[in-house]
């Protein structure tokens, strides 16, 4: 079977992740997974198209000039047309739009995963309301978490065509990672505690800053530090020196060493206030991490609280703190939840089983198309 997915790519976030994890895996079996990146004239991010090239997982650029550039309707078709894709993959409201608008009549099966809605500003929320009126018409739609089934039947969509796939992850690259954030003897002495997530206000990395300053009124010797980017950054920044802990706490950007990023922490932290699942979180739990997260979206279907974590609810400073704190008094805890999350990402969040719920979606939009067409 021939795949194509469709994206416009803000960075290497939870969709990317599941594109490229996908790719290796249909790549590596019978299948072929191409991918098709839009190349926007504003906010442009081609991290995806060049990490997938670095993988030898065969790319294209689609040119975009501005919000709407009917040019990417042609070039969505040509390059369908030119990978003879059997199923066309699309993530994102954008890319959902402008392929229902390429292909609707030309008999390929369409197929959408719904990572998230946000929804969060005006703009956006227009988006999601033209989104979710085209995936009416694909032929199955993916949502990631119970959550986003729910908007999409409340948008209309039938239930008949909505499957719930859960992500995830190779977990090869996360095997004996050397850490990256621990190149001197004080660091060396250090607990490092980590959130990974866009900055964003969805991601609660406010209620993670506030809770650190808590922390470290009790545990001074830890270092707290934040990977990603986003439209945050500079407000973050602000109540980082607002909460006078600068001098502890790292806003480190974007990485190209994740696997290594992991492997230097002691506790992971998910603050969320809204979430499916992150793959941020499997990351970490794949790399033998303990996770304090908030009972948001499907975490609370791998962060099970006394298991692999502690788990809590959302917009609580207090609670969080007194979470990370009973995980980074207590070292045989943290290694406890640390292996007994590894264990549970093997048996039941690989990319493996994802892959092949996901070809089990594709084979029933193809079976969908056949039954619509005649």
């Amino acid at each position: 079977m021939k795949i194509l997915h469709i994206i416009s790519s803000g960075g290497m976030y939870g969709a990317e992740a599941v594109i490229l994890n996908m790719s290796r895996v249909l790549n590596e079996g019978a299948h072929h997974s191409t991918l098709g990146v839009f190349a926007n004239t504003s906010n442009s991010n081609l991290q995806l198209h060049e990490n997938a090239a670095k993988e030898g997982i065969e790319s294209s650029l689609i040119s975009c000039k501005g919000q709407i550039d009917w040019n990417v309707v042609a070039n969505i078709r040509a390059l369908s047309a030119r990978t003879g894709a059997d199923v066309v993959h699309a993530h994102g409201y954008k890319a959902d739009i402008y392929v229902y608008f390429a292909l609707r009549r030309l008999g390929i099966p369409l197929v959408s995963t719904c990572h998230t809605w946000y929804d969060n500003d005006l703009m956006v929320s227009l988006y999601g309301t033209a989104d979710r009126f085209v995936l009416r018409k694909y032929a199955r739609i993916v949502a990631v978490s119970s959550e986003v089934k729910e908007r999409l039947l409340k948008a209309g969509v039938r239930d008949a065509k909505i499957r719930l796939v859960q992500n995830g992850i190779d977990l090869r690259p996360f095997d004996a990672a050397s850490p990256s954030l621990r190149g001197d003897a004080r660091s060396e002495r250090m607990l490092i505690v980590g959130l990974v997530g866009r900055l964003s206000k969805e991601k609660g990395i406010d209620i993670f800053l506030r809770a650190a300053a808590r922390v470290l009124a009790n545990f001074p010797n830890t270092r707290f530090v934040v990977v990603g980017d986003g439209p945050d950054k500079d407000a973050l920044q602000a109540l980082s020196d607002e909460l006078n802990i600068r001098d502890s706490v790292s806003l480190l950007g974007r990485r190209d060493d994740m696997p290594s990023v992991y492997a230097s922490l002691d506790v992971m932290v998910s603050s969320s206030r809204q979430e499916g699942l992150p793959i941020a979180v499997l990351e970490g739990m794949a790399s033998g991490l303990p996770l304090v997260a908030t009972a948001v979206g499907e975490v609370p279907s791998v962060v099970l609280d006394g298991r692999t974590g502690v788990l809590l609810p959302a917009e609580d400073v207090g609670l969080l703190a007194r979470g990370i704190e009973s995980l980074l008094g207590d070292a045989s805890k943290r290694n406890r939840f640390g292996a007994a999350g590894r264990k549970l990402i093997e048996e039941q969040f690989s990319a493996e089983r994802m892959t092949a719920d996901y070809l089990r979606v594709y084979e029933e939009a193809i079976d969908a198309e056949k039954v619509s067409s005649r």
